[in-house]
Parts: C-alpha cells; structure tokens; sequence
C-alpha cells in the first residue's frame, strides 16, 4: 500500500515522504491516526511540494547553523560564577549560564538545547564544551569560569 506520510514517523520517514507499508499496518495504524494519507496522483504532486519546501528549509537552517559556526569558533566565551576558596562553585555552571556567557561575549543568539554538557561545571577552570547547532554542525567552544 503507497501511502504519503503527513507527519514524522519515527523508523518510517520524514513528512511528505512516498512510503510502502503493508495493507494492516497502513489501514489500521497511519491512516486512522492521521500519520498519512492514500497516494493518489493529487496527493502525489502535494508531497512533492511539501519535500521541496522541506528541503529547502533544512538546507536554510544548515546554512544559518554554519554562519552561527564560523562566527563562533575559536571564542573563549568568560562566565563568572560565585566559588569557595578552594575553587568550588556553589551550585555549578548551566547551559542558561554559558548561553547568557556566549550572548555578552559575542551578541549571537543560542537555544540552550544547543549547549552539550557531559557533566554539570562545578569548578573554576578553562572547558572545553560541544555546541551543536544542527544535526550537521557541531563545534567546540572554550569556556572559562571564573570566580565572581
């Protein structure tokens, strides 16, 4: 059964992809749910469409992601975070903090979902942190915390 899928399902495709399933899984599943619809030649100039504006979207997101990138690489962004005496923050760093750090430093916007911690920051010190602004753009960032 072709089917056009009109919205993400996961391990089966992307909106507006052509797929083949089974009659069961099509009639049963997608279709009652509204996941996609029967493949008819309208249906199929439709999908076309919308993968070309998809396509198009992903590649302006990928081209705003490595603008975002080369403005960033090589930064030593600076967050100043209240420490004891021995070095130790009280509390740790968050991604809303080096977001904040990067937004003073630099005046580029970030979400902080692009921010990748593999650990909480709870010491003063030079990091070395991942910024991933797309699925195909990740780059490192230096971070300094220093004692407020």
């Amino acid at each position: 059964m072709k089917l056009i899928l009109i919205s993400d399902v996961a391990e089966l495709g992307a909106k507006g992809d052509v797929v083949d399933v089974s009659e069961g899984y099509g009639r049963n599943y997608l279709l009652p749910k509204n996941l996609a619809v029967k493949a008819t030649s309208g249906a199929l100039k439709n999908a076309e469409a919308l993968q070309r504006t998809r396509r198009e979207a992903e590649r302006k997101a990928f081209e705003e992601a490595e603008t975002v990138a080369k403005t960033l690489v090589g930064t030593r962004v600076v967050v100043a975070a209240r420490a004891g005496d021995e070095g130790r923050l009280f509390g740790s760093v968050t991604q809303a903090d080096i977001v904040e750090g990067v937004r003073k430093f630099t005046g580029v916007e970030l979400d902080r979902s692009t921010i990748q911690l593999t650990e909480p920051i709870k010491s003063i010190g030079l990091y070395e942190i991942r910024v991933k602004l797309h699925s195909d753009v990740e780059f490192p960032l230096s971070l300094d915390v220093i004692p407020a």
